[in-house]
């Protein structure tokens, strides 16, 4: 049964399923075969109640029913316990992989659905286990999309799966995106550089998670704001404050203004100008609830000419009046409404985000977002997530002039995303997905996608 469902997901990635319709439909069909057998092997992996010892010898008597049936958080396990063995000298290996089959039903652009990915490859290294210098961190991360983007199919300026786009959004070639180094020089303060992606920033209980584990679209993962500031992949360096619990309370970051996912960075460091980013992430208690506010400010010396190509945000390569630097502020908050009584890890609550930006610079001039996401509250579904938001960005009106000579004309754009997360196992997520979207463009009509995400965690 392993290998069947094996050959269903290769078949997916094969080069010789050149049709986005076949694609999609094997897509579907090998999500809905794992998660109906995987559903039946984890009945039938259950002991009975006359059974003698403990529920692991069932599991690990069995490699499906250990996969499916037990504790397992990962689709490979434990690499007969090396995976273990590298944790406790110091290296955690993460990977995973995110597949969206999405596409517009009414309005949009294209009226098509799309099969698309991307892959996740991460190390974290603890050098102080490791016996080199305590307090010292290394993190890499590799990544790659591959499939069809949905960009542009929509006719809105925010994507709806932006990750499928990252890091490159006209290449699908691996690239290495992070290669951080952190100093602690006590409990609660580090330093860190090298080179960095800004997707971690503007954290959110309930809408951040890179756009794999909660909403997909961008405008529910980060401020799209602060874009035009910060580039996704770069070089930089910075220090962090860690306050109760070890979470980030003061992060601020030096970074190269230019997007450098494609190489090193070091021929470019700082050629066209800096960017500041400062961010303060405070605790709240309302009601005896958890919560937290967020502010953030950004600023750039670049000097802008046009509208560049980013993969989280889908503009036309036009010019734009020369300026030079670029600023934004931003605010975020979320706050539990309902926390389990029995697992203070479960809970739900509301969450929203506002900033504004250089309207001579950026396209976007002022962002709003407000939404409820958290634990699901259907019995027996303890690890499902849920979310549901609006959104409303509001376009520069210094800037819609040039947007209008590649898109005609431009106004605001508003959009609504609803998803359900499903843990089918610990390492299979399958996340049903409606979006409701206005494009800014003013000759697009209202988009509905709709979809369904998969992440395989390996």
């Amino acid at each position: 049964m392993a290998r069947r469902l094996c050959s269903n997901t290769e078949s997916i990635m094969s080069a010789q399923f050149s049709s986005p319709v076949l694609r999609g439909v094997m897509f579907l069909f090998s999500i809905a075969t794992l998660a109906s057998n995987t559903g039946q092997a984890q009945e039938s992996c259950l002991p009975s109640c006359d059974a003698c010892g403990p529920y692991d010898w069932f599991a690990s008597s069995d490699p499906w029913c250990s996969a499916v049936g037990g504790d397992r958080t990962q689709l490979t396990g434990d690499w007969s316990g090396a995976r273990t063995s590298l944790t406790e000298n110091g290296v955690t290996v993460d990977a995973d992989s995110t597949m969206f089959y999405m596409g517009v039903t009414g309005g949009g652009v294209d009226r098509e659905f799309r099969f698309s990915g991307h892959n996740d490859y991460v190390i974290n290294m603890d050098l102080g286990k490791m016996g080199v210098q305590e307090g010292l961190f290394v993190k890499l991360r590799a990544e790659h999309r591959f499939g069809e983007s949905l960009a542009g199919a929509t006719g809105a300026l925010l994507p709806s799966n932006f990750v499928a786009d990252l890091p490159v959004a006209d290449s699908r070639d691996v690239y290495l995106t992070n290669v951080l180094i952190t100093q602690m020089l006590s409990e609660q303060f580090g330093v860190f550089f090298g080179k960095m992606d800004t997707l971690d920033g503007d954290v959110n209980e309930f809408a951040h998670g890179r756009g794999k584990t909660q909403f997909s679209n961008i405008a529910f993962v980060a401020s799209p704001l602060v874009l035009r500031t910060a580039p996704y992949s770069t070089l930089g360096a910075g220090f962090v404050i860690l306050g109760e619990g070890a979470e980030p309370l003061f992060t601020f970051t030096v970074l190269n203004p230019t997007d450098t996912a494609r190489n090193s960075g070091f021929n470019e460091l700082f050629n066209e100008g800096v960017s500041l980013v400062g961010e303060l992430r405070v605790p709240t208690e309302v009601f005896g609830l958890p919560g937290h506010q967020l502010f953030g400010a950004s600023w750039s010396s670049r000097e802008y000419v046009a509208l560049g190509q980013d993969p989280r945000i889908i503009l036309p390569n036009v010019p734009i009046a020369r300026q030079d630097g670029s600023w934004s502020v931003y605010w975020n908050f979320d706050q539990y409404l309902w926390v389990d009584p029995c697992n203070s890890e479960r809970g739900w609550g509301v969450f929203g985000r506002a900033g504004l930006a250089d309207p001579e610079t950026n396209p976007i001039a002022w962002f709003l977002s407000f939404g409820v996401g958290g634990h699901s509250l259907v019995p027996g579904r303890d690890n499902d997530t849920f979310g549901a938001g609006w959104y409303y960005s509001g376009t520069s009106n210094e800037l819609a002039p040039f947007l209008a000579t590649a898109l005609g004309g431009v106004g605001d754009g508003q959009g609504v995303e609803l998803y359900y997360d499903v843990e089918v196992t610990k390492w299979l997520h399958v996340t049903p997905d409606l979006q409701f979207v206005m494009p800014a463009r003013d000759a697009v009509d209202t988009a509905t996608i709709a979809g369904v995400r998969a992440r395989v965690i390996f």
